[in-house]
């Protein structure tokens, strides 16, 4: 399945790769990236991937980049281009996810004791833990429409700021009570095409306080609850399918279970993260054409 799923990639991204090969370099930006891909579906580091043995037998013909090249042109900046040229082409898709989205985010834990200067104490799933998190939106069809990677003790209504910028998202943006902010609602207000719907964060049937509120927080209020809160309720019943996505992207083998030793600071995770959706998201294709 691997083997299957890395030509996949492979063709999308010999696709879109215009790029002019250097002749100072001995490997191509996208055989760089082809070998980095081959190391994270089998959940590998740098130094097992540069080793022919750990390829097929048909494909050991080719010239392996060494270690310390492959840590080399990861970061440079034509690269790191070409994936998010590749992640725009196969994961985000924000005019096919219609007028309801949700956002939320998902905890990658590490050690307590990672010397990991970047990552950061914050609240996951059983209490407290190290490590970074996924804050993303996502459309009702598993739509991608945009994610940011932050240490765990950044507030989710920091990220939340940023996502809502997003464009092609509009309609209704779903989340759970602790998106309940002033800050928030002001940003949809500004747009005028976004409402966010969250439940009240101390419980409904009391107030807001003195403090004057945004028209959209009051408007969420309405919609959830007003005599009639169908609706409402509707859109918080669909609100797990968040939920079931990030389920999507970790249930599998080569999927983003974990944060593998060898994955630390925030460049190495967002990248890893980033082959990781590709990945996901390029399986989730062959399967509904197969």
């Amino acid at each position: 399945m691997e083997r299957q799923l890395w030509k996949a990639i492979v063709a999308c991204l010999r696709r879109i790769d215009k790029s002019i090969p250097v002749a100072a370099e001995d490997y191509t930006d996208a055989r760089i990236i082809e070998v980095y891909l081959w190391a994270v579906l089998h959940d590998r580091p740098m130094s097992w991937v540069c080793q022919p043995r750990n390829w097929p037998p048909a494909m050991r013909r080719r010239p392996l980049p060494s270690d310390s090249c492959m840590s080399r042109r990861l970061k440079s900046e034509r690269v790191i281009a070409l994936l998010a040229a590749l992640e725009e082409h196969v994961v985000r898709r924000p005019e096919a996810g219609g007028l309801v989205w949700f956002m939320d985010g998902k905890p990658l834990t590490i050690s307590g004791v990672s010397k990991d200067r970047q990552a950061g104490y914050g609240r996951a799933a059983a209490g407290k833990a190290k490590g970074y998190k996924i804050h993303a939106i996502v459309g009702v069809d598993n739509t991608l429409a945009a994610w940011r990677l932050a240490p765990m003790n950044v507030d989710e209504r920091v990220m939340a700021e940023r996502l809502l910028r997003t464009k092609g998202v509009q309609g209704y943006v779903v989340t759970d009570a602790n998106y309940d902010s002033n800050r928030l609602h002001a940003e949809c207000d500004a747009r005028g095409d976004l409402q966010m719907v969250t439940p009240r964060r101390h419980g409904p049937g009391r107030g807001h306080g003195h403090r004057k509120q945004r028209a959209g927080r009051l408007r969420a209020k309405d919609i959830l609850e007003n005599p009639r809160p169908w609706f409402g309720r509707d859109l918080l019943r669909q609100r797990g399918q968040i939920e079931r996505y990030f389920g999507h992207l970790t249930n599998w083998g080569g999927g983003l279970t974990h944060l593998p030793p060898w994955v630390r600071t925030h460049r190495r995770v967002y990248r890893w993260v980033q082959a990781k959706l590709i990945a996901a998201h390029t399986r989730h294709q062959m399967r509904q054409t197969t």
